[in-house]
């Protein structure tokens, strides 16, 4: 497709039609509504009397209780360009039912469908969905410079990475018919954004490019550590990128759950203990996990940012043990109690952490190919960051070797660097999407990755987003995750299937109990407004009330786990 890459869809009451504008091809995709087979037919086919919109790419199909939706982008914006290649950002979507009429649904399936599309109309609102239709944005710069040349002659789809191709389940049946290929638009998850700087009259072009992995994906507290693939949670592969006068330098670093099996599933409680699991044998996960690593990024530095007391101090200690085991001289392990060394705003220490990486970062190097596309240097190896999350203290990390990193690439005098670059230098618009699309809330600690100082009114926003997130984590993160389980396939809608599971019925004590603790609240405050004629009465009254408003307090707290919104659709080893 050419790059406006603009479709027009044409709908029937038995067909859709997909054809490509301004393409000079003759092809149409035609998608039986009845039969849901796709195919390949020419414009002079197209009946005259469809209904036309235009779209800007297939993202896929998907199959609801009612029968299959058709998921298509409606609207995009432009980020900006990768080497002449135009970048979008996929901004509105629509799903089309090819059902015609909703009659043939009981009043359980109509009620059951309207929640499936709510789920899927929830992921598609999430920011962060780039595409492109002729360049690769699932692979880093390195990755793309070591191909053959049967991998350019292939697809944007058959070539694309799947761990980043976020729509690769509702494109399964493109996937199977390669003639089709073309109208199938691999859709990608995470941040890019892209500036065009200048030092000393030098222009350059600073391109920043966070791609999420579709695998074990999810929200915060509901996915943690790894699945038996060695697929981790909140997987991110974030790639810096300079071009300067046709030289192409690229710096890739990799952020990942501690990638063990372990969860921390909400209880209500601010911060829920994480619990390793004792059933299953680690080692296994582990292995898979940094295999695949090597082979896709050389060398492994694993930085690991969690508190060395406390309740993260055995996911600490598990983690240098594993790596220790394993003893495989590609992975290496350093471990910086982040809280412990930056308290009380001494985030100068970070440099102590800084300097213990210099070396290895040097070693390490990027990639940098010359305008004669000659490759100069490899990457040969990656940081792996993680803290809990793998969100703001792992932000604040990576920012500090992506600087690094620009520094040795641009080599120009650091303090010049900082002044000059602090507009550009975006990571913390790349912090708040990636936190947002795992956390539900823009990430903490972006203060120092915008300016490289901590603020008073930086701890307050931090605090106000702990609010949020402790609130979304409990009440509203089990739809989110069933969301994303709808969308990436990991649940598949059984339309014969008589109960769903969205269906389960809350016992009596969850209503019952929160009712019992606000009414005698209330009282409580009552009688300490409205004295009674003795001060003993009045004291007698409020101890009552207050210890019953307490006690059920107590109750709830106990049974946390019960309280919160927990996932319905998905309950395999994802949620162990």
């Amino acid at each position: 497709l050419t790059s406006s890459n603009k479709q027009e869809l044409r709908l029937l009451s038995k067909k859709f039609y997909v054809e490509a504008c301004d393409d000079g091809a003759d092809d149409v995709l035609a998608i039986d509504r009845v039969s849901t087979e796709v195919t390949l037919t020419v414009k002079k086919d197209v009946p005259p009397s469809a209904v036309t919109r235009p779209i800007y790419g297939i993202l896929g199909t998907i199959r609801l209780v009612a029968g299959t939706y058709l998921i298509v982008i409606t609207k995009k914006k432009k980020v900006g360009e990768i080497f002449s290649h135009a970048i979008w950002k996929a901004t509105d979507f629509d799903i089309l039912s090819y059902k015609k009429t909703m009659l043939h649904l009981t009043d359980i399936q109509l009620q059951d469908n309207k929640v499936f599309l709510s789920m899927l109309n929830h992921v598609l609102s999430v920011d962060g969905f780039y595409f492109s239709t002729t360049y690769d944005l699932t692979h880093t710069l390195q990755r793309l410079a070591n191909t053959s040349p049967e991998f350019q002659e292939m697809s944007l789809l058959e070539r694309a990475d799947p761990r980043f191709v976020w729509n690769g389940h509702l494109l399964r049946e493109f996937a199977a018919q390669p003639e089709i290929h073309r109208f199938a638009t691999p859709v990608m998850h995470g941040f890019i954004t892209m500036h065009s700087c200048s030092i000393n009259g030098k222009c350059f072009d600073w391109l920043l490019v966070s791609r999420r992995s579709c695998f074990r994906a999810g929200v915060r507290y509901y996915v943690r550590g790894i699945d038996s693939e060695g697929h981790a949670a909140n997987f991110v592969e974030t790639e810096q990128i300079v071009h300067y006068k046709g030289s192409k330098a690229s710096f890739v670093q990799t952020r990942g759950s501690i990638p063990f099996f372990w969860s921390q599933r909400p209880n209500l409680k601010y911060k829920p203990k994480p619990q390793i699991s004792k059933s299953v044998n680690h080692m296994d996960g582990f292995q898979r996990h940094f295999d695949s690593q090597i082979i896709s990024y050389g060398k492994q530095m694993i930085v690991n940012l969690v508190n060395q007391k406390g309740s993260e101090k055995p996911l600490e200690q598990t983690f240098a043990k594993m790596v220790n085991s394993m003893a495989n001289g590609m992975v290496r392990y350093i471990a910086f109690d982040f809280h412990k060394e930056c308290s009380r705003m001494r985030w100068d220490r970070l440099q102590i952490l800084m300097d213990q990486l210099a070396e290895q970062q040097d070693e390490f190097s990027y990639f940098l190919v010359d305008s004669d596309g000659k490759i100069v240097t490899q990457q040969e190896g990656i940081f792996r960051s993680n803290c809990m999350d793998c969100l703001d203290r792992t932000n604040v990390i990576q920012s500090l070797l992506a600087r690094r990193s620009l520094q040795a690439q641009l080599q120009v005098n650091t303090s010049f660097l900082f002044n000059k670059l602090e507009e550009a230098f975006s990571w913390a618009d790349n912090a708040n999407a990636c936190a947002k699309q795992y956390a539900g809330t823009g990430a903490l600690k972006t203060d120092y990755t915008r300016t490289g100082k901590r603020t008073q009114w930086g701890l307050i926003m931090d605090g106000w987003n702990s609010l949020i997130r402790y609130y979304k984590n409990n009440f509203s993160d089990g739809f989110r995750q069933d969301a994303i389980d709808l969308f990436l396939g990991n649940y598949s809608v059984d339309e014969v299937e008589p109960a769903s599971p969205l269906h389960v019925k809350k016992d009596w004590k969850f209503l019952a109990l929160p009712i019992i603790m606000v009414v005698a609240f209330s009282m409580c405050i009552i009688c300490l407004l409205m004295a009674g004629d003795t001060w003993t009465e009045t004291l007698a009254y409020v101890l009552f009330w207050g210890s019953a408003s307490f006690g059920t307090f107590a109750i709830i707290l106990y049974n946390g786990k019960d309280f919160v919104d927990a996932p319905k659709l998905v309950q395999k080893e994802k949620m162990d």
